[in-house]
């Protein structure tokens, strides 16, 4: 069983920064893939980004390739998201996931959610 808890979010103006964390809970932590999810107001939940277990391979979704970036810290049970050159349609609650499907370039059904954190990106 793993417990995910995000945090970070906030407000920020157009073209600022934010950091997300994914705290985890579970010695088998280590053992997931772990991604950000974001779902906007009256839209559909959409795939940000996925690290895998060792961190070494990261991918994107194209919309934020280039300005996010996700890594990991295992000894910490922690993942983050870096979001720079941020825009008002990265307005969105995020969630970070764990699982094990990774399909293409996105995480796949995971098993494990967080509650979210919501950031908000003014213009």
């Amino acid at each position: 069983q793993v417990q995910l808890v995000e945090s970070g979010g906030g407000l920020v103006p157009a073209g600022g920064s934010l950091r997300l964390s994914c705290a985890a809970s579970g010695r088998t932590f280590s053992m997931y893939a772990v991604g950000w999810f974001r779902q906007a107001p009256g839209k559909e939940r959409e795939f940000v980004a996925v690290v895998r277990r060792s961190g070494s391979n990261t991918y994107y979704a194209d919309s934020v390739k280039g300005r996010f970036t996700i890594s990991r810290d295992n000894a910490k049970n922690t993942v983050y998201l870096q979001l720079n050159s941020l825009k008002p349609e990265d307005t969105a609650v995020y969630y970070c996931a764990a699982g094990n499907t990774i399909r293409g370039t996105k995480l796949y059904e995971p098993d494990y959610w967080g509650q979210g954190t919501q950031v908000t990106v003014s213009s």
